[in-house]
């Protein structure tokens, strides 16, 4: 079966939608854009479209790329102080003279909707409710719920040992009681523990699972997306091979992708109780 990000993602966003109408209440994202790169324009312009599409007010700071650090920490430090924004997003990559620890542990963490200051990752590793939680790791999980795949006692194996994925991916499927495997480039029998799994979730950005590498009852969730040689977008599984001996699949595209803005979608409401703006 086909893991339908798309049409799951479509239900949460119609669902918060009705929510915010029903309470009467508009969440405000303030997202900050450094220089001119084009995806990160089209990541923003989709995050703008479906937070006006919900009924969550956005402003956008854009600041050329050689823009001094000192004025982006300041501006952070003008949102975190104005009462009427509830969550701030900073959009990465950022230029290599600005830090980007800097930039991160300059949130608070009440705005925090990517889930990446120091409080709300250590929140979610000793076993606290952060105030949000990372929104492609909460989309996967949310798409396993709304197809009732069981998490709890289940063998899962995550490729990848990124900060916004991987790692934080892990920890959330080990809060949910799941026997959790993090693999990466130095995995030895990388193969041998795929197999192993029911759930298998890969996010490195290169084809690396394959037919011969999983088993009948598994679950395959594709964080990977990129352009292969004929500049088609593709993931971390070969799809066609994959798909017709599985239980459940995650296309690319169409799987996680949607359900990530989704899921910072999910966020942003949440951030206006965090928040408590003036009205």
């Amino acid at each position: 079966m086909i893991l339908d990000g798309k049409a799951v993602a479509a239900q949460i966003i119609e669902s918060l939608k009705q929510d915010l109408a029903k309470k009467n209440i508009s969440p405000v994202l303030a997202v900050i854009l450094i220089g001119d790169d084009p995806a990160s324009r089209v990541y923003v312009r989709n995050k703008q479209k479906k937070a006006e599409y919900i009924g969550i007010k956005s402003q956008l700071f854009e600041y050329p790329i050689d823009v001094e650090e000192a004025v982006i920490l300041d501006k952070i430090h003008q949102l975190n102080n104005d009462e009427n924004v509830t969550a701030i997003l900073v959009q990465m990559p950022i230029p290599k003279h600005i830090s980007r620890e800097k930039v991160i542990c300059a949130i608070d963490p009440k705005k925090d909707v990517d889930c990446f200051t120091p409080e709300n990752v250590g929140r979610l590793c000793i076993g606290i409710k952060p105030y949000y939680y990372p929104a492609t790791p909460q989309g996967v999980l949310m798409l396993l719920d709304s197809y009732n795949i069981p998490i709890d006692g289940k063998s899962a194996v995550v490729i990848g040992r990124s900060n916004i994925v991987g790692k934080p991916m892990a920890q959330m499927l080990l809060n949910r009681n799941a026997t959790v495997t993090l693999c990466h480039s130095h995995t030895a029998n990388l193969d041998e523990i795929i197999k192993t799994a029911d759930i298998v979730i890969s996010a490195v950005g290169k084809k690396i699972v394959r037919c011969k590498m999983v088993s009948k009852k598994s679950v395959i969730v594709d964080v990977g997306i990129y352009k292969d040689s004929n500049g088609n977008l593709t993931g971390d599984v070969d799809f066609n091979e994959v798909a017709p001996l599985v239980d459940f699949i995650s296309p690319v595209p169409g799987g996680v992708g949607p359900m990530t803005i989704a899921s910072l979608m999910v966020n942003v409401v949440k951030s206006y109780d965090a928040n408590k703006p003036v009205s």
